[in-house]
């Protein structure tokens, strides 16, 4: 797949918890996501720095979608992160973050994710300051069962060519692994 950034309207319905703090999707694709937030009063503690869940949440949904597209749209599931804090943002702060695949199996996925911002003061290869990393483990959960993955126009929500699918959950529960391959 080609990363594109998706329109906002569509970053939103991937994921409502990241768009609701802010979170914009800059690039999607099974081999690197990229997006941004501002810090806002939404997404800081009292001490008006960005709040550690708000990272670890950002986190999990950067590598989840990486996951998800990588997985050609199976259902994932988060089973382990770690996350170390470097650095705050405060707040007004404009904050990057980058997901990359460390492994790509075909059950597990393992996700780095990194949150920087720039420093102004300084140049060359220093300006990057990371705030946090995480590493995410993702289990690709197979259903039976599978709805397409569209916004209300019936429009796919990753345009990878082919066709996005979202797993339900059936009757007859799920399993691990490829089903049918």
């Amino acid at each position: 797949m080609t990363g594109k950034s998706p329109p906002p309207s569509k970053t939103a319905l991937l994921d409502r918890p990241l768009h609701a703090v802010g979170f914009q999707y800059d690039l999607l694709s099974s081999e690197r996501l990229t997006g941004h937030l501002t810090i806002t009063e939404s997404c800081c503690q009292p001490f008006k720095v960005l709040h550690g869940g708000v990272t670890a949440m950002i986190a999990e949904g950067m590598a989840s979608m990486g996951a998800y597209i990588n997985s050609g749209f199976k259902r994932v599931a988060g089973v382990q992160l770690s996350t170390n804090h470097i650095r705050a943002a405060q707040l007004g702060e404009l904050v990057h973050v980058e997901a990359i695949p460390i492994q790509q199996g075909r059950t597990i996925q393992v996700w780095e994710v990194q949150l920087w911002k720039i420093d102004p003061y300084i140049s060359g290869d220093k300006k990057r300051l990371l705030l946090s990393t995480s590493r995410v483990t993702l289990l690709k959960l197979c259903k039976l069962e599978q709805v397409d993955m569209q916004d209300k126009n019936n429009q796919p929500l990753v345009n990878t060519g082919a066709k996005p699918v979202i797993n339900r959950w059936s009757t007859s529960g799920w399993a691990v692994g490829k089903i049918g391959v």
